[in-house]
């Protein structure tokens, strides 16, 4: 590689909503502040919430189906 024209490569700590606090690897070389991290992130945790989306046909009959039954 040559010298010199690489980014300097910093450990920061990286600090997450949840109280969280990681040391990473950064060219930033400042401290991050992140949203969500591998613990507190749902899918990580296990807590997901299983949206449970029905079809274009269930809504309709939910909106109008009362209308169709006269």
């Amino acid at each position: 590689m040559k010298q010199g024209i690489h980014p300097n490569y910093k450990t920061v700590s990286a600090t997450c909503s949840c109280g969280a606090t990681f040391e990473v690897g950064s060219t930033a070389g400042q401290e991050l502040y992140l949203d969500v991290c591998s613990q507190c992130h749902p899918f990580y945790t296990g807590k997901q919430k299983q949206a449970t989306t029905g079809g274009r046909v269930e809504r309709f009959n939910k909106r109008f189906g009362a209308a169709l039954k006269r």
